[in-house]
């Protein structure tokens, strides 16, 4: 004949169960997401555009790039936040504006492979991570490769870019205190184990049974 367990015990390690559980996720750190592109800053002075032409397809008039960030502060940057945007196309006179339509040049190419728009609608790429997290200071990250197919067939163009992304802010040292401070539950967590108790359904000794690590 098989034993069966009082229903009061199968409730009780039920609810203690749940509890446990739902200290678990109150107390688990969350992680960010990759940088949004509004929380980028230009680095104008800072870091610059790196662009090598690697490739011409006469017959499709395309034309491959690599680009890549060269950091020339004494700052590291965060690697995976780095960005180029194409801010314009310009001709041999260095106009970027097509002088009988005001067109911009930019307009009238094909931008194959882009990550996205900025604001403006302007195409921009991100430049892919490198051995570390970090873009050092005085070094290059890793080349993106960028298309443009020239659909007006122009004889010379140069394509120009600029740099957002974010300086790698310095560490902030942590109270002693706050680093030996045990993670505490959070309020509803504590106040389902208060009513809880109230109602009989755990005692407090089970509960700080079931609480210890």
């Amino acid at each position: 004949m098989r034993n069966h367990l009082p229903e009061a015990t199968v409730t009780k390690s039920l609810v203690i169960l749940f509890l446990l559980l739902a200290l678990s996720f109150a107390t688990e750190p969350t992680t960010t997401s990759a940088e949004s592109l509004d929380q980028l800053t230009e680095l104008t002075g800072k870091a610059s555009a790196i662009v090598t032409l690697k490739g011409r397809d006469n017959f499709t008039s395309e034309y491959r790039y690599d680009v890549s960030v060269r950091n020339h502060s004494s700052d590291p940057l965060v690697g995976d936040s780095l960005i180029v945007v194409l801010d314009k196309i310009t001709n041999l006179a260095g106009e970027d504006r097509e002088a009988l339509k005001n067109e911009t040049l930019l307009s009238r190419f094909d931008v194959l492979g882009q990550d996205g728009e900025t604001e403006d609608g302007k195409p921009y790429f991100r430049i892919p991570a490198g051995a570390t997290p970090d873009l050092m200071g005085q070094t290059d990250s890793l080349p993106v490769t960028i298309r443009l197919r020239n659909k007006d067939y122009l004889s010379v163009f140069t394509p120009a870019f600029r740099v957002y992304g974010k300086k790698r802010p310095p560490p902030e040292p942590k109270p002693q205190a706050m680093q030996s401070q045990p993670t505490q539950p959070n309020v509803q967590t504590e106040k389902l184990i208060q009513l809880l108790l109230k109602k009989g359904v755990i005692t407090e000794e089970e509960w700080r049974k079931a609480a210890q690590p």
